[in-house]
């Protein structure tokens, strides 16, 4: 049986400490190892990001002060780049090889440089019109819909 894809996350300056945990918390529920935080991102061992994490920390790698175009141009599988205007649906992508997810700063998304090392551009659908999710509550989207993809054998995105 070959071995399970592992996703990794690219947080571009995260500003809000609570953000962070939750992303954290997250990432490790959803069996992501790595994570790499820009420079100008919150610390992530202050302590209201360790609170929002509730030990999440010592479950995953990371990686503060990264070159997050350096990381994605490494990395050997797909590049999500999570952007409310982008193309295509993340219901639509195939999440069965491993995934690296960028997501970007709560104001300003995610930098037009590192943008364009995505190798796959996607927006959650929300049909209430909202503009867009919290970064914690778009990271958990995604991931889990990695997670169910995976669980459920999809592997072409399409939902079951």
């Amino acid at each position: 049986m070959p071995a399970p894809p592992f996703d990794c996350l690219l947080l571009e300056e995260i500003q809000d400490a609570g953000n962070l945990g939750s992303i954290l918390r997250t990432a490790a529920a959803a069996g992501v190892r790595e994570v790499y935080l820009s420079k100008g991102s919150v610390f992530a061992w202050s302590p209201r990001v360790l609170r929002a994490g509730q030990g999440a920390h010592f479950s995953l790698a990371i990686r503060e002060g990264a070159a997050l175009a350096e990381v994605a141009a490494a990395f050997r599988g797909t590049v999500v780049a999570t952007c409310p205007d982008a193309p295509e649906s993340l219901f639509a992508l195939d999440l069965g090889p491993a995934v690296a997810w960028i997501f970007g700063n709560e104001g300003a998304g995610i930098s037009p440089a590192l943008a364009a090392r995505a190798t796959r551009r996607a927006h959650i659908p929300m049909p209430g019109g909202a503009e867009s999710l919290n970064v914690a509550a778009a990271a958990a989207v995604c991931l889990f819909e990695a997670v169910r993809q995976r669980s459920a054998g999809a592997g072409r995105g399409a939902a079951q």
